[in-house]
């Protein structure tokens, strides 16, 4: 092997050393001149020299970065419909920014200073500069829209819901070209198209065209919609093995093959399932892939959820004392889905018990047939009472937002009040049997926390019984929640009821079908039934007896600051009275907000306003809003 020359040997060993490890580091990417936070934003994450930020860079890395940077800010302003932006990238080590002659004429100053480097230190060893890069951007004149041409031709153009996404496409002429809200405007028609069955559905014109020079672009943007396909039929399987009959879940099955296909029926189905509450995972497909004269068969998957649910809790009131709470639901009993459930509360001085056993109602609205029995024990410093109670009632889900009831109740009450005037137990009995009809409305953004809709129920009972089967009522109450969310951490909450007993006889009525007022989900600020009409014990106490009326409001804001934390204010009112004006009872109070794992919870401090020296009150409440 030849051997090469001193000279040229020498040559390569000093190139070796002037070459440099590092050349600087950028410490910190500034981007400025924009308004838009999201154009900011996408700005950054597009640079690649933001992913450089904290690492050393050789002097060609860092140069070829920000020439890069340039371009990769052009392209990440386009999307907004900013096509001729004038940008200005900036180092903090240099006077003139990139791209000028000054800054060519330091670079290469830059790199000889490092090319010559200190000729008795290991290049190893050299430290890179830290300078930070600023970016300013003038985003210059958008791009409007000129020409807009968009449809939708064959059947699927008179579908409701494609001219409704038609009708809502963005952007439309003399709008800015907005490309996100041109491919969500898109994709919404695409999946109205598919919704309602037209599977076949193509571009006949796709274009989006840009003319930088005079601010203008053109949509043509057209769909042949094709065919509708239709319905057909819906197969169950249930894995590993299956738990309910299959001839039972058809019926809830809202279509007939055939019918034109929505999507909505697929959607209903998987609620219908959902509810039953016998399966942990519910699959509705559609197959247009593997549809037959465009009837699409639709494949449903079911995993059936554990069978048995037990339940252990504890607990404690002021007024109850401590207890503990134990429940035993079966899922499903057999392969008709039968379902029954056993549950115990106990505590020192509120005692109940209950089974409860019931039938899906597959036929007709979504529901069940139910057949309930309650044995329910209270004794209190002022109230002794004994209840047992059968209740058998059919519920139907009527829509989306509304769930009706109907039930028949049979109640008998034992009850005696330890008032200064009967120190000693004098019981009074009393038998009913009454119907009862309600209806539930929710249309509510999320049932766990809702930011936006309404829920309420109405509920009209009446019948005859007492002592003596005389007495006669007729009760109609209602209840309302609204729910405004200002921004994704505030909301503004609404509540109120109204309840009025028409009767003659109300002190013939059991304690349990009187009305109520005071506690955390009425009227906080005052103790549980603390507000109507009172009676006073053997010691002089005052306790709730109940009225014939019931009238109560609310307004709270919320507002959540960091994380699952927030805080709230709150002004509630209400009184529980007989056949007068209502002696009302304002509290007023803040409370702590958390949105926890299980759902929220919510701690209240209030102040009842009716005395001067009213006590603060504490109230706790899990669980969802409505």
């Amino acid at each position: 092997m030849p051997r090469l020359p001193t000279r040229l040997l020498i040559a390569l060993a000093c190139c070796a050393t002037a070459m440099p490890a590092t050349a600087a580091t950028v410490t910190r990417v500034d981007v400025s001149g924009i308004d838009n936070a999201l154009m900011a934003e996408n700005v950054r994450v597009s640079l690649s020299l933001s992913d450089a930020v904290g690492k050393n860079l050789s002097a060609r890395r860092l140069n070829y970065l920000l020439r890069e940077a340039e371009a990769e800010t052009r392209e990440a302003l386009e999307p907004f419909g900013y096509y001729s932006p004038t940008i200005v990238i900036q180092r903090s080590d240099r006077d003139a920014p990139e791209g000028s002659e000054d800054a060519a004429a330091a670079s290469t100053r830059a790199v000889a200073t490092d090319a010559e480097g200190d000729g008795n230190a290991d290049a190893g060893q050299r430290s890179a500069r830290s300078l930070t890069v600023s970016i300013r951007i003038e985003p210059g004149t958008p791009v409007r829209v000129r020409g807009w041409n968009v449809s939708v031709e064959g059947g699927g153009g008179d579908d409701r819901d494609v001219r409704a996404a038609l009708a809502g496409f963005a952007p439309r002429k003399g709008e800015v070209l907005d490309h996100a809200l041109y491919e969500a405007s898109k994709s919404k028609v695409g999946r109205a198209l598919a919704g309602h069955g037209y599977f076949d559905a193509d571009f006949a014109a796709h274009r989006v065209e840009v003319t930088r020079a005079e601010f203008a672009a053109d949509i043509d943007l057209r769909w042949t919609s094709g065919a509708r396909y239709t319905l057909g039929e819906a197969t169950f399987a249930q894995a590993p093995k299956p738990i309910i009959r299959d001839a039972l879940l058809q019926k809830l099955v809202g279509w007939t093959p055939g019918e034109a296909y929505d999507d909505r029926e697929l959607e209903r189905l998987r609620r219908s399932l959902v509810a039953l509450d016998y399966f942990g995972l519910v699959e509705v497909l559609p197959q247009p892939e593997n549809a037959k004269d465009k009837a699409v068969p639709v494949q449903v998957n079911l995993t059936p959820a554990p069978r048995s649910i037990y339940t252990a809790g504890v607990n404690y009131g002021t007024r109850s004392g401590a207890g503990f709470s134990l429940g035993l639901e079966r899922r499903y009993l057999n392969t008709r889905g039968h379902k029954a459930l056993a549950q115990l509360d106990y505590a020192n001085k509120r005692k109940a018990a209950t089974v409860q056993y019931r039938v899906p109602a597959f036929a007709w609205l979504d529901g069940w047939y139910t057949a309930s029995l309650q044995a329910a024990d209270e004794q209190t410093d002022s109230l002794d009472t004994r209840r047992l109670e059968f209740v058998a009632s059919r519920s139907g889900q009527y829509n989306d937002h509304l769930n009706l009831v109907a039930s028949l109740h049979v109640l008998r009450e034992r009850w005696s009040y330890f008032t200064l005037d009967r120190p000693t137990l004098d019981y009074q009995y009393a038998s009913f049997v009454f119907p009862e009809l309600r209806a539930e409305y929710i249309d509510v953004d999320d049932r766990l926390a809702p930011r936006r809709g309404a829920g309420g129920t109405l509920t009209l009972r009446g019948g005859k019984g007492g002592a003596d089967g005389d007495a006669r009522f007729v009760q109609l109450h209602a209840s309302a929640q609204w729910f405004h969310g200002f921004d994704a951490d505030s909301r503004l909450i609404v509540r109120g009821e109204a309840g009025h007993t028409f009767t003659d006889t109300l002190l013939e009525l059991p304690p349990s079908l009187r009305y109520y007022a005071g506690g955390d989900r009425s009227v906080r600020g005052y103790g549980w039934r603390e507000i109507g009409p009172r009676i006073r014990n053997s010691v002089g106490d005052s306790y709730a007896l109940g009225a014939a009326n019931v009238v109560t409001a609310s307004v709270e804001y919320e507002r959540y600051f960091k994380g699952p934390w927030g805080a709230a204010v709150f002004v509630d009112s209400g009184s529980a009275f007989d056949g007068k004006p209502p002696d009302m009872h304002t509290g007023v109070g803040i409370g702590l907000r958390w949105r926890s794992p299980v759902g929220p919870v919510r701690i209240d401090v209030a102040r009842g306003l009716k005395a001067p020296d009213s006590p603060f009150t504490i109230h706790l409440n899990i669980g969802a809003d409505l």
